[in-house]
């Protein structure tokens, strides 16, 4: 009944490292039923819009998480 989610505050990654980053996300997608980048959606932490987003996505209520 527990859903989870991993809210990164990371940037797009262009170095040649860039597959290792993928391949750690693309693991933990396997793992988690949200996985956020800050990088994707425009907002980086502690900006509060960052943690309504993902209430929203999760369909949660900030009491709940």
């Amino acid at each position: 009944g527990f859903k989870t989610c991993v809210l990164t505050n990371n940037w797009v990654d262009d170095s040649s490292g860039r597959f290792l980053t993928a391949a750690i996300l693309a693991r933990l997608r396997n793992h988690f039923d949200l996985v956020l980048e800050s990088c994707r959606m425009g907002i980086a932490k502690p900006d509060p819009g960052i943690y309504s987003y993902a209430l929203e996505a999760l369909q949660a209520q900030p009491h709940e998480v």
